[in-house]
């Protein structure tokens, strides 16, 4: 029995898949598009998705936050695993990309249950802040420009109630962040956000190597 977590190579990948991945049509589908788009690189893994909607499943969440939206393919998988009456507010900067994503939540019919907002995504959780709507999500997910996880994370633990999740992404940072030679400002930043979730004693933690790594933050 190894004790380390082992590396998936693409044989090993393809196996996990097609032994556990229930990826609904229209995800593959979006996934299939975005594969040709020329930022593809920055969708999240299938497993990882099916992995947050079971994570948005157990905890019976009624309420989610998405920082980073892409062309969807996270915030579809959270909004199917939502009840009926559920809602997701989803920040992106990005008219072109989160295009798609509008497409996507329409013909999946979870387009009601997500409110996008086309602004700096700071701007967007400070006013929900100001309107009130602190510790009243059940769920958030960041995954946007990574100079700026730390100030996403304040916000979203303030938003989270308590008993809340945030799933943060790409904290492994393909491994750079393990590597003392590796030393660009946005390395640095990210070795630095992971060593301030480690020492929150507000949260229970547990880092999750899936894909690009995927922290997840139980706020007490």
């Amino acid at each position: 029995m190894a004790r380390n977590t082992v590396g998936l190579d693409d044989r090993l990948t393809d196996y996990l898949r097609s032994v556990s991945v229930r990826e609904p049509e229209i995800l593959q589908e979006l996934r299939r598009e975005t594969a040709n788009h020329p930022m593809a690189q920055m969708q999240i893994a299938p497993e990882q998705g099916q992995f947050m909607a079971l994570l948005v499943q157990l905890m019976g969440a009624k309420k989610a936050l998405e920082v980073g939206v892409f062309t969807g393919y996270s915030s579809l998988a959270v909004a199917l695993a939502l009840p009926e009456d559920g809602t997701m507010v989803a920040c992106d900067v990005n008219a072109e990309y989160t295009a798609i994503a509008r497409r996507y939540w329409e013909k999946a019919g979870v387009s009601h249950k997500i409110n996008l907002y086309i602004a700096p995504a700071l701007e967007t959780l400070d006013r929900l802040l100001v309107e009130g709507e602190g510790e009243t999500f059940d769920f958030a997910f960041i995954d946007a420009d990574k100079s700026n996880y730390k100030n996403y994370y304040n916000r979203a633990f303030a938003l989270v109630r308590s008993g809340g999740l945030i799933a943060i992404d790409n904290v492994l940072w393909s491994g750079r962040v393990a590597d003392p030679k590796v030393q660009d400002n946005r390395t640095k930043s990210m070795r630095a956000f992971n060593e301030k979730l480690y020492q929150d004693k507000n949260i229970t933690l547990s880092l999750v190597p899936i894909a690009d790594g995927l922290t997840l933050a139980l706020k007490h």
